[in-house]
């Protein structure tokens, strides 16, 4: 074999060790890109308070903020999609203008349903969205109460889930279909807290319309009340300024003393008279207005026992041809009369 063979069959080895080299190189320098692509996509910045709020958004002006909000507010985009939702409008409009009373209180009522759908996202594993709505909690409230739970949980649920997803090995079709099913799971929980706040805002308003109809109503009564004392004092202060009239007399009590006309003596019995009996009989009788006698009867007598009846009767038929002036009222009187030789 000559030297220049031995030669050739030497570089040989040579030659496919380099060549080996250069495509393991080759190979090596294919993957980095890949292997960086991939970590700059793992390694994508969470959205912070900072930069939450889509630059498109807080590139709009302040009446474009406002009618953008209140349409998202009105259409229940709350807090979703991401650039075009209430939550970043009010916050760039409250950026653009931190004394806007509209944007802070829309804000206060937004914070709690924010914390529910972070808490949502986060039972559903979708952590990507769980952050986002973390950033913007943050930065409507730096000093939310729930702010460092809630990180804490999503720090924590998020580290289990990429155990999980390690030991699945999920394959690029199949972490395909998990982002579409958060993304449909995410869909769902909005809609479902849309509607629960609808609801509330419905009883509130229901609320608010009868707490104003018993206000109107009360506010009537009063009125109403009002008015009625000043008309009373109206009608007072007018009676006071009339004269006083005098006070009529009162009219004259009618007569009741008794004035005779006529009172005719009793006969004296004959038998008695002959035998010189004497006696005296009380009649009681009344004296009608008129003057004439009525109810007149024996109240008692006293005398000869034996002419007492008849002393009685004679006393009887003399009251009753008595005659009295008229009088106001009907008047019982008594009266003694004697009989005496």
């Amino acid at each position: 074999m000559s030297a220049n063979n031995k030669m050739r069959k030497g570089w040989v080895p040579v030659a496919l060790t380099v060549a080996v080299a250069c495509a393991l190189t080759a190979c090596k320098k294919d993957e980095q890109p890949a292997a960086g692509t991939q970590a700059a996509q793992q390694a994508a910045p969470a959205p912070t308070p900072e930069s939450v709020v889509a630059a498109s958004v807080s590139a709009m002006g302040v009446d474009q903020l406002r009618d953008a909000a209140n349409t998202a507010y009105n259409d229940n985009r709350l807090y979703a999609p991401a650039g075009n939702n209430a939550m970043e409008y009010y916050l760039a409009l409250r950026d653009k203008q931190p004394g806007d009373a509209g944007a802070s209180s829309a804000l206060s009522d937004l914070l709690p349903l924010a914390v529910i759908a972070t808490e949502q996202g986060i039972a559903r594993a979708d952590f990507d969205e769980a952050k986002r709505l973390l950033a913007l909690i943050g930065k409507a409230d730096a000093h939310h109460p729930a702010l460092e739970r809630l990180k804490a949980s999503i720090g924590s649920n998020e580290a289990k889930a990429q155990q999980q997803s390690e030991a699945q090995k999920l394959s690029v079709e199949e972490e395909a279909k998990r982002r579409e099913e958060l993304a449909r799971k995410r869909e769902e929980d909005q809609k479902k807290l849309q509607e629960q706040q609808r609801q509330q805002q419905a009883a509130a308003d229901q609320q608010r319309q009868q707490q104003a109809a018993a206000d109107a109503e009360a506010e009537r009564q009063r009125q109403a009340a009002a008015a009625a004392e000043q008309q009373r004092q109206q009608q007072a202060a007018a009676q006071q300024a009339q004269p006083t009239a005098p006070p009529r007399p009162r009219p004259a009590a009618a007569a009741t003393e008794l004035r005779a006309i006529s009172q005719p003596g009793p006969k004296y019995p004959p038998a008695a008279q002959r035998a010189g009996a004497t006696g005296t009989v009380q009649v009681e009788f009344t004296v009608g207005t008129d003057g004439s006698i009525t109810n007149a009867r024996v109240v008692s007598s006293d005398g000869t026992r034996q002419f007492q009846r008849e002393f009685e009767r004679e006393a009887l038929n003399a009251v009753k041809r008595w005659r009295f002036q008229p009088i106001g009222q009907a008047t019982t009187s008594r009266r003694t009369i004697s009989f005496e030789q």
